[in-house]
């Protein structure tokens, strides 16, 4: 069974980490969500283990786990993803664990998948990726150096041969086109369109086919 790794973090974005986890599901991808801590949070608290996720409009969600660095590397799951929400993405952008935790999967010999979106795309940053096609919420467009080949597009994927599938994608309107690519590339074309069918969208949704 292919497996995910979703992080989140006080200040998510809970419509980027919803849609993903649930669509993700859909497709027959098994989830994990891992609770990136931060100190004192500006966001609330929770004394349950571990902590609820107080997310970016006040929803609160129940992780599966806090992250454990050395039981959520690339052995053991197939994608990793990074939501958006500018605390929960500032929170993980400034993490080492999640650093290092994205250089391991960008640079597994078993090629993995990474996936960041809107404001999440901020780690590639401070995890020194090298440069390569990227996206990002537009808030945050002007932190990424030259050598990124930054594009307005709503998903983008680069695949450096040798090196992980980057996914990168805007904003939580973009969510569901995100969420479409990556099952696509973790299970294949036909497994995409069995998930997007049967979720009905209306013929009016800007762009769909995305």
């Amino acid at each position: 069974m292919v497996k995910a790794l979703i992080l989140i973090a006080d200040g998510t974005e809970e419509m980027e980490f919803t849609i993903v986890y649930d669509t993700l599901i859909r497709a027959g991808i098994e989830c994990t969500s891992a609770f990136i801590p931060r100190g004192l949070s500006p966001y609330g608290s929770s004394d349950t283990s571990p902590p609820l996720a107080v997310c970016s409009r006040q929803v609160k969600i129940l992780p599966d786990i806090t992250l454990d660095p050395l039981s959520a590397g690339p052995e053991k799951y197939d994608a990793l993803i990074i939501p958006g929400g500018m605390g929960g993405a500032v929170t993980m952008a400034e993490s080492t664990e999640v650093q290092n935790l994205v250089r391991s999967y960008y640079n597994h010999p078993e090629k993995r998948t990474i996936g960041m979106i809107c404001a999440g795309s901020k780690v590639a940053i401070t995890a020194k990726l090298p440069g390569q096609p990227i996206t990002s919420h537009p808030s945050v467009q002007s932190e990424f150096p030259e050598h990124f080949e930054y594009k307005e597009q709503n998903v983008v994927v680069s695949a450096v041969p040798g090196k992980a599938t980057l996914v990168t994608s805007r904003g939580p309107g973009t969510a569901f086109p995100f969420v479409f690519t990556l099952i696509e590339l973790l299970c294949g074309k036909d497994k995409r369109d069995e998930v997007v069918g049967p979720m009905i969208f209306p013929s009016c949704t800007t762009g769909y086919p995305f």
